[in-house]
This record gives structure tokens, sequence and C-alpha cells, in this order.
């Protein structure tokens, strides 16, 4: 490998699920790639970080652009060797279809699909040629129940999840593994501080979604979870 380190990218890696999930890999020892548009935010993580003595490696990057993820992708390749790809960038829009913009329905989807899916096609050909690799999936609860106010947000969620179905099959020949998470309501950016407030008793923790992630990544051998689901105990959000 060149004296390249072996690494986890992790997209979205500013907030939520992905900056928990920086901080849990690099806390078992991994060599984390963490990509955001927010560098500001990834800066701050790493201020954090130093204060365990760890660090993350971070690269700007729009997951929407296919071309600036290209770009990253060569960038760190150049100094990694990815073993495992976290798809976690998301965003989203609480609003009836009806009341949706064109931006805002483009921004879910070129983010929440596309931008997952343009991670994937930069990074398999190096997966394929290395003969292995981990592509782990940030869903949501919407593949699995339907909610109002959410059409853009699920038909993202819905597309990434018939698209890496599809894809599992025919990766599965390399050595390619693909898990999709389908976690319910998480205590994230995403909700309204006042949904929050009211209802972070009844969501689940971004660190405990993370420890899930490490763990789905960390199993060996010839058994893999393809697909697991995590709700709160309490159930799904109103």
């Amino acid at each position: 490998m060149d004296g390249k380190k072996t690494g986890v990218w992790i997209t979205g890696a500013s907030s939520g699920i992905g900056r928990a999930a920086a901080i849990e890999f690099a806390r078992v020892g991994a060599n984390v790639c963490a990509t955001s548009r927010r560098a500001s935010e990834l800066q701050r993580l790493n201020s954090e970080l130093n204060q365990e003595k760890l660090g993350v490696n971070i690269y700007p990057c729009n997951i929407a652009s296919a071309a600036n993820v290209d770009q990253t992708v060569k960038k760190i390749f150049a100094e990694n060797q990815i073993d495992c790809l976290i798809n976690n960038a998301g965003v989203t829009s609480f609003k009836k279809a009806e009341s949706n913009s064109i931006q805002e329905i483009n921004d879910i989807i070129n983010t929440n699909l596309l931008g997952s899916i343009y991670a994937i096609k930069y990074i398999l050909p190096h997966m394929i040629e290395q003969g292995s690799g981990t592509i782990i999936n940030i869903l949501s609860i919407v593949t699995k129940k339907t909610f109002t106010h959410s059409s853009a947000y699920a038909a993202s969620k819905m597309g990434l999840l018939g698209y890496t179905n599809s894809l599992r099959e025919e990766v599965r020949k390399y050595n390619i593994r693909i898990i999709n998470v389908v976690p319910g309501a998480t205590d994230t950016s995403m909700w309204s501080s006042e949904v929050r407030k009211n209802n972070t008793d009844k969501m689940m923790k971004p660190e405990d979604i993370a420890r899930l992630i490490v763990w789905l990544y960390l199993q060996k051998g010839n058994m893999v979870t393809e697909e697991i689901m995590v709700r709160p105990i309490t159930g799904d959000l109103d």
C-alpha cells in the first residue's frame, strides 16, 4: 500500500451522526478522513479531539458536486488507503410536498442521493482493485414507514436504499460489504431546536449510533450485517 494508512472516510462529519462517528473511530485508533462543506466545524472537531491527543484528516467537500467529490477522493487517496466509506451527509426539509421549492428538492436529492452515489462511484474502483472494502450508508426510518412532511427526503433515502441493494449483489465477488443503517429519530441538528427541546428524551443519541457503526465495521470473517434498523424504545415521533 506504499506506506499509506488504511482509513475510514466519513461524509457529513461536521455534525450529528457523522461527527460522532468520526470521534468514535478516532478513539478506536482508525485513520479518519472527515469531509464536510463546513471546514470550520471540522477544525473545531479536531480541536476537541486534540484534547484526547487524537485527530482526523480534514478534507472540505461539497458532496453534491460530482467534480468536487472526484477532486476530494484524489486528495484522500494521495495520502490514504480507504477501507471504509460511510455515506452520512444529509439534509432535509419538514414541509408538505406542495410547499417544497424546487431548490429545496434539488438540495435534498443532490446531497442525500446523488452525493452518496458520487462518493461510491469514485471510491469503488479502489475497493475493487484492493479486493475488499465496506460501504456503510446512513439511511432513515422513512424507508420503512410513511411520514408526512418528508416526501423529498423519503425519495432520496429510498432511492439510495434501492441503489445500494442492487450494488451489493454486484460487488459481493470483490469482497465488498454493503451495510445499510436505518435509524429512527436521532437528536441531531437536522431537527429544529424546538423539536429537539420537546423530544430529546424520545430520540436516540448520535453517539449510540456511532458506536453501532463502528461495531458493524469491525465485524470480520464471512458474516455481514447487510441492514439494521434501530429506533427509540418509545417509538417514532409523530
